[in-house]
This record gives structure tokens, sequence and C-alpha cells, in this order.
């Protein structure tokens, strides 16, 4: 048996509940990594919205890509790149064109009045 398969046969032989777990994970990293990601330019060009605002509405999101320094060495402005995934350009604008659903998601209990 050569160490190639030794390994193989090692890692398929773990714990079931920690196997299914590491899979879950890699197929949700694989999952995000093929999503399509949107730069600012795109999304303000389909929302007819200028890339200030868009960047304002997608910087403190969950799951955007942020590339850049926050507080850069010497410069006076900090130059940041966001990667904004589908799903979460679908997810704001759902909360955009909603409010009421929007709401729903901050009250405690998520329940309406």
């Amino acid at each position: 048996m050569s160490f190639a398969q030794a390994v193989r046969t090692e890692n398929s032989t773990a714990t079931s509940s920690s196997a299914s777990g590491m899979d879950r994970a890699n197929a949700s990293t694989a999952a995000a990594f093929e999503e399509q990601h949107y730069a600012v330019a795109e999304v303000a060009e389909l929302w007819n919205l200028s890339t200030d605002a868009v960047r304002k509405l997608f910087e403190q999101e969950p799951d955007v890509m942020v590339i850049g320094d926050d507080q850069p060495r010497g410069k006076r402005r900090r130059y940041r790149t966001l990667r904004i995934p589908r799903s979460v350009v679908e997810r704001v604008y759902r909360r955009l064109c909603n409010p009421c659903l929007a709401e729903l998601h901050t009250r405690p209990g998520g329940r309406l009045p």
C-alpha cells in the first residue's frame, strides 16, 4: 500500500460526525467560491445608484469580501475593494424593497406587531 492510499484510508475511517462537519464546511466554502461576485460599480450600474451609495450599503454586510487596509500607513485615504456575492446582493435588495420584512429581522423574536 502506498503512502497516499494509506492516508486516504486513514481519512476515510475518521468519525462520521467530524467528517460530515468538514464536508459541510468544505461544501459551503466551495459554494461561496463558485458564486458570482460583483464589483461596486456593477451593482451601482444595475441599481442606478452612485458607487458611494453602494459602498455604504454593502461595506458592513456579512459575507462581503473586503480587500485592503482599514487604516493605511501614511496615506490620507484608504483604498479598499469590495466584492459582493450574488446572494448578498439579493438579500439587500429584498430588504430594501420590502421594509416590513427588514423590520421582522431586526425585532426580537422576529414577529410583526
